[in-house]
Formats: structure tokens, sequence, C-alpha cells
């Protein structure tokens, strides 16, 4: 079953950078494995996925020192600064900064490890009260200010949609963040590359591309329905 999900998924990804002109290549696949067991990360893995995607520090550290194999870890859930030192070496990005304090402990930990630490902004483009994440326009002053810390580096940005039945209910959001994106890109801050979008999940991934994300990082559609007893 995951096998197909998997394949479903990738056919539309094509789909959709064909739609908007783009290569697929450009697009990358996080798998959602929140909650799921390390057995649902080994049957993905088969599917040539290497990039996992995980909400809680602890989760993520388990599942990394249980598989081997080197994947590529993405923290994308919201990452509270005592918890930092545990993942600063073991994630390929973290897509949820959205506080200049987190930043600044994420370079303390990156320093004293030893490590470079790629970051996303994550921009609450909705707005909506219940999210994390900064205001468009105090993303411009972050991504600077992050930028300037050592061990760091900021490769774009990262919004969660509001939940919706209807893809395109996000489309302007999508659009907004690709528009803030390509804002700062102008700006030229040192140390700041702005060419990576993390923005789509299950619901509407598909309209994330098609307005330019480059991470897109689905869940549910790839592991079916999430148990959080």
């Amino acid at each position: 079953m995951l096998k197909e999900n998997v394949e479903q998924v990738r056919e539309k990804i094509r789909a959709a950078c064909l739609r908007s002109g783009r290569d697929p290549k450009e697009v990358t696949l996080i798998a959602v494995s929140k909650t799921k067991p390390v057995s649902d990360i080994y049957e993905a893995m088969d599917t040539g996925i290497v990039d996992f995607g995980e909400n809680k520090v602890q989760e993520l550290t388990e599942k990394y020192e249980t598989i081997k194999q080197p994947l590529n870890w993405h923290m994308i859930g919201h990452l509270q600064r005592n918890k930092v030192k545990y993942i600063v070496d073991k994630v390929k990005l973290i897509h949820s900064v959205d506080s200049y304090r987190l930043a600044e402990q994420i370079s303390k930990e990156a320093v004293k490890k030893n490590v470079d630490v790629d970051i996303l902004i994550e921009v609450n483009v909705a707005e909506e009260e219940s999210k994390f994440g900064m205001s468009a326009e105090e993303t411009t002053r972050l991504v600077r200010d992050a930028a300037a810390l050592p061990g760091i580096h900021v490769r774009g940005l990262m919004t969660v949609a509001p939940f919706t039945d209807d893809p395109e209910d996000n489309r302007g959001y999508f659009r907004d963040l690709k528009q803030l994106a390509v804002d700062i890109d102008r700006k030229n801050i040192d140390n700041v590359t702005m060419s990576v979008l993390s923005m789509g999940m299950t619901g509407d991934y598909e309209v994330a591309i098609e307005e330019g994300a480059t991470l897109v990082r689905v869940g549910t559609g790839i592991f079916g329905a999430r148990n959080y007893h």
C-alpha cells in the first residue's frame, strides 16, 4: 500500500511541475514520519525516499539512533530552545525557526559541536493565531539577524498553510511566500540564499508546487491517517 501511495504522490508532483513549467527535480518529497513506526520508514526507504520529517525532537533522535542508513532528517515542528542541542548535528535542515532567540541557540550549539546548520525561517503567512511563525514584515529582519550568527546558513522560508478542504484557498498564501522569498533574495544579504521554499502538505502540495515549493511535506498521503493513541 505504502509503495502505491508514494508512486501516486510522485506522479502528482510530476504533473504539478509540468503544469507550471518546472523540472520535477526541483521538488524534494519529504515523508512526514511523525508518530509512525520505524518499520514504515524502512518501507518508505525501499521506494527511494531519503528525506524524512519529524515534529518532535525525542522522536527524531530515537529514529536517528535506530536507523543506521544515512537519511536526511528534517525538523519541521516547533523547536524549543532547550532541545536544540539534541539535533543540531543530526538534521539536514531545521524548517521551523520562528524567533531570533531560537536562531541564537542553534548558532551556539552549532559552534559548540563544530557543525554548520541550514535553517529556514518559518512565516505565518495567513497570520493564524494558532500557528507559530513570523509575520511577513518581521521575516526580513529575522533573516538578516540570523544570517549574521556563526554556524548558521539561512536557506529559505517555510510556512504551514491553513487546514482547508479546498487547496485553492491556500494558493494566495503560497504565492505570497514565494514573493517574500524573491524580495528578500533581491536584498543580497550575506549568508542568505532563498533557494528553499518548504510549503505544501498532503492536502495542498500540488498547488504549493505550482506556486514554487521546492520541499513538500507529505505524511498522510504516504503513510495513511495518523494514529495519536
